[in-house]
């Protein structure tokens, strides 16, 4: 009996749709922009975390050693800030790499390079350039680093400056961006699926307008509510996972479109590379949405018919 009403539901479903040929139309054109909509947040919010990731990676710290700061002591301060779990990566430059890396940037300005060559010795000390897990996080690292285990072996002190308060500014701001940027792509996410509930409500409403004596008919006859309401959750179903294919074919000529435009402009993505690397990911999310708000728009559409 259960998969007979269930055989039954089914087919009424499929039978609304195909019969209510505009109204369905009318129904998955609305879908489509909605599901468009929410795909283009997906492929927005991507651009957005691939370009702070990019600012992210150029914000760092560096410490600056003496020059006369045993390597030993240096190489033990490198183990233990890899050992912080704030810490993603520790860059060593000894002092001859630093010299060398100082004399390709003064390439052009011969007073120094000629002030250099008249010191019998290097005069710059070892770096350390150090990358936090997080923007937030950078602030521990330096409380860390100007704490009294972090100074050296001994009675001698290692570190000769910290650059942390110079780029002070800059790494509070960019922490205040990507937590902004994060609390906008929610809330737009939210008011997007809120508009497009009401939206899709109201446009099935109008395909169950059509069908609202032979919901009469089943009332009179005893059918319970469920069983009045299935065939049109099945047709919302179905407005859904059309509407969702729709908008998973049309994302494939645009990201190819916009692709180039995105990798030049942002660098670092390619939003056509995304959407194939993605695929998957980008499919379930818009059929199981699709699914969801069809279903929903459907369950809450006919409730004004059933006089519960």
């Amino acid at each position: 009996m259960f998969w007979t009403k269930v055989k039954r539901v089914t087919k009424a479903g499929f039978v609304n749709f195909w019969r209510n040929g505009f109204v369905s139309f009318a129904s998955v054109l609305i879908m489509v922009v909605t599901l468009f909509t929410l795909g283009s947040v997906i492929f927005l919010g991507a651009v957005l975390e691939s370009s702070l990731l990019q600012l992210q990676s150029k914000v760092d710290i560096n410490v600056y050693f003496m020059t006369d700061a045993p390597e030993s002591d240096i190489l033990a301060l490198k183990s233990t800030l890899e050992a912080l779990p704030e810490v993603a990566s520790v860059e060593y430059i000894n002092r001859e790499e630093a010299l060398v890396n100082f004399k390709e940037r003064h390439a052009d300005d011969h007073t120094i390079l000629g002030a250099l060559e008249e010191l019998d010795d290097n005069p710059l000390g070892a770096v350390f350039n150090i990358r936090a897990k997080e923007t937030s996080q950078y602030e521990a690292v330096a409380a860390f680093l100007e704490s009294g285990a972090a100074l050296g072996a001994g009675e001698q002190a290692i570190i000769q400056k910290i650059n942390y308060y110079d780029n002070k500014i800059v790494i509070e701001r960019l922490t205040e961006i990507i937590k902004s940027t994060e609390r906008l792509g929610f809330s737009i996410s939210l008011v997007l699926i809120f508009l497009s509930l009401i939206i899709t409500v109201n446009t099935i409403r109008l395909a169950i307008y059509t069908a609202r004596e032979e919901i009469s008919v089943m009332r009179l006859v005893g059918a319970s509510n469920l069983y009045v309401r299935s065939p049109f959750v099945v047709e919302g179903v179905m407005y859904g996972v059309t509407a969702a294919l729709i908008v998973l074919a049309l994302f494939y000529p645009v990201t190819l479109w916009v692709g180039p435009f995105t990798e030049r402009f942002f660098g670092s993505i390619n939003v056509f590379d995304y959407y194939l690397e993605n695929f998957g990911q980008i499919f379930s999310i818009i059929l199981v949405a699709g699914v969801l708000l069809g279903a929903i728009s459907s369950f809450f559409a006919v409730r004004r018919y059933l006089k519960v």
